[in-house]
């Protein structure tokens, strides 16, 4: 029993549900699949009924959201959290767990969107944050902080310079500008299918569909939001990951006009991608063919995938690369970091690179903290043991239960795959199911487990804080799923 602050009635959630929410749902679904996939009429049933398992569990997250409504745009404070079936309203989080404004409690796997690496309330972030405050929060000049974390991130990812910002939005913003300023050049090349923050040079090609993607061959600078001018569009060409040949084909096309590509090392807006082998470091030398800059955009995998991300993994070092996200153990920090020849172009004012909260001493604090007591050897070592329990409980689920699916993990980041190939590039993600994607995080959802609400696009994240248990409830709750959507012909 536990009490909602938002009511003055105690809540149960439990005693709310009289059969497990995981489970819920008539038995006649599993007699109506046909062939490797259900009938579509069975998999929408299946859907509404974990859909309305979930509405019944979050009243107060309902009443939220209706209120919100009269002062908040859309109701939410990001257009992400606009969610099927409902928004889902918070209380607070501790280690490994989230708990929403009704008192039902999650192993959060979440993670902010992989911000939360470091957990909820990680001891030692909250001493370094503490700490800081009664210190002042803001200043707007170097603290002896910046020197610490500055040097940390370069002996990690092997690039010597460094400045901060704010976001990863920001981060990539200055990338853009600066391969730009660096090379005296306008057009820059993206790949198809990622995102790099809300900027509107690379709001462009995120997430085309078909229609709008144009020709396999020679990929559309489709805008990705209103508000993007069309002649900014027209400066960023989209090439296909995995794909070299697309690279090259644009830099002969604009000879001399590419300033530089900024690319996700793995891609992490289409689930998870992977680079062939070789695959970075030839695109890498074929940009440096052109006189163009290559920058990694490592918001996402900069922590998580391991202490000096893609780019040590990879052992490819760009021109410069963006970390934001489980940088700052959930406090909103961005770090830029670059060759001497790079940076040296913002040393010396060929591009000012500044922002009134960049370095702010309570955001670098935090992130002296995560880079030297939080994000360790020991931690990383926990987080591999995880992945692969994850993995393979869950892969063992996928081909007990005959389903047309793929587990793909890199470090601290997993997801579940429901297409009939690996996806190699954009295109190959269009093919992805999102149907059970969407049924895959009501099941778990229902069942105690707080994913990414974009199951199709987004991965889960193991924090420091997790433990065993938290990923053997993914795994079952993955396996009470499969076993709901399991093919007709499988015994």
């Amino acid at each position: 029993m536990v009490t909602d602050h938002h009511s003055a009635e105690p809540t149960d959630h439990h005693s709310a549900e009289p059969t497990d929410p995981r489970t819920a749902g008539p038995t006649r679904y599993r007699a109506e699949r046909a062939g490797r996939r259900l009938d579509d009429t069975a998999l929408k049933e299946i859907i509404a009924v974990q859909e309305e398992i979930f509405v019944r569990r979050q009243p107060n997250s309902a009443h939220l959201a209706q209120v919100a409504q009269q002062h908040l745009a859309g109701g939410v404070t990001s257009s992400w959290q606009i969610t099927a079936p409902q928004p889902v309203w918070l209380s607070h989080g501790y280690g490994s767990k989230v708990y929403d404004v009704d008192g039902n409690e999650y192993v959060d796997l979440h993670g902010g969107y992989g911000a939360a690496l470091a957990g909820h309330a990680h001891p030692a972030i909250q001493q370094a944050v503490a700490a800081q405050v009664t210190r002042g929060t803001h200043f707007a000049q170097p603290t002896p902080d910046a020197v610490v974390v500055a040097r940390e991130l370069a002996r990690r990812f092997g690039l010597p310079s460094w400045r901060f910002a704010n976001s990863g939005t920001e981060a990539t913003m200055d990338a853009v500008h600066l391969m730009r300023s660096i090379t005296g050049r306008d057009l820059i090349i993206k790949i198809e299918g990622c995102y790099h923050g809300h900027h509107d040079s690379v709001q462009v090609s995120v997430a085309p569909d078909e229609e709008e993607a144009g020709p396999r061959q020679a990929p559309a600078s489709a805008p990705s939001s209103t508000g993007i001018p069309r002649a900014i569009t027209d400066l960023t060409l989209i090439a296909t990951f995995n794909d070299l040949d697309s690279v090259a084909r644009l830099l002969d096309e604009h000879r001399g006009q590419v300033a530089g590509m900024i690319i996700e090392p793995i891609m992490m807006n289409a689930g998870i991608i992977k680079p062939q082998p070789g695959y970075l470091a030839s695109l890498k030398d074929l940009l440096h063919q052109h006189g163009a800059l290559l920058t990694f955009d490592e918001v996402k995998t900069g922590l998580t995938v391991g202490p000096g991300g893609v780019t040590r993994q990879e052992n490819v070092q760009p021109d410069l690369i963006t970390l934001a996200k489980s940088l700052g153990g959930g406090v909103s920090v961005a770090a830029i970091g670059g060759t001497v020849r790079a940076m040296e172009h913002v040393a010396t004012g060929g591009y000012e690179m500044v922002g009134t909260f960049n370095g702010n001493p309570l955001a670098l604090a935090a992130t002296r903290a995560m880079l030297t007591e939080v994000a360790t050897p020991g931690a990383y070592q926990k987080i591999e043991q995880l992945r692969q329990r994850a993995e393979t409980g869950i892969r063992r689920a996928i081909e007990d239960n005959g389903l047309t699916a793929h587990v793909v993990t890199a470090g601290a980041k997993g997801c579940v795959v429901f297409a009939d190939e690996p996806v190699r590039n954009y295109r190959g993600f269009l093919g992805v199911d999102d149907r059970y994607s969407h049924a895959h995080w009501l099941y778990q959802h229902n069942g105690g487990v707080f994913l990414p609400p974009w199951g199709k696009i987004e991965q889960w994240l193991i924090s420091v804080q997790h433990d065993e248990s938290d990923v053997d409830l993914l795994v079952e709750n993955f396996g009470t799923f499969a076993n709901a959507v399991r093919p007709q012909d499988q015994p």
